[in-house]
């Protein structure tokens, strides 16, 4: 490959998600220090990987006080370096500023992965279940026995609908 500011051979190979659109550049050695890319003073690697502002992301969260992981004694000044926490503690030292930039680069701080359909649909129908059968303990509790058995005619009714689908 060549680099992509003077065409010489490329050796440093960057790449920026932004907005889902991704971004290749290719530098050669002279073109990735004069960018400031091999400086360790002038770059950090937080900020390349996480986009611009990432690491001031950390930084602002302390609220003016350097937070530092109790278990190992990383700091916001290690993470900017390195972009890397330095053990599983650090997850719970650094939570809400990673949390905030979990949520810039992803649309949730939670991953759900994919579901088969009929797995899916099978775990909706637990779930409905599971809700019906609190309701109705929730209304016998309350003494609402009316209400109860419309729930518990519902759960039947659930039941025979269930046992009548195909078994996939």
């Amino acid at each position: 490959m060549k680099c992509s500011q003077c065409e010489s051979p490329a050796t440093v190979h960057l790449t920026e998600i932004i907005d889902g659109k991704t971004k290749k550049i290719d530098l050669c050695e002279s073109c990735a220090k004069e960018k400031g890319v091999t400086d360790p003073s002038g770059f950090a690697l937080a900020d390349l990987l996480l986009g611009l502002g990432a690491s001031s992301e950390i930084e602002s969260s302390g609220e003016g006080k350097q937070l530092v992981c109790g278990a190992c004694g990383f700091t916001q000044a290690d993470f900017k370096k390195s972009g890397r926490l330095g053990c599983p503690e650090c997850y719970s030292t650094f939570a809400d500023p990673l949390e905030a930039m979990l949520k810039q680069m992803h649309k949730d701080t939670l991953h759900r992965g994919k579901v088969p359909a009929h797995l899916k649909e099978q775990r909706e129908r637990g779930m409905k279940r599971a809700d019906l059968q609190m309701q109705l303990e929730e209304s016998i509790k309350a003494e609402n026995y009316e209400l109860a058995a419309q729930i518990r005619d519902q759960l039947k009714q659930f039941a025979v609908s269930t046992a009548s689908r195909p078994k996939e």
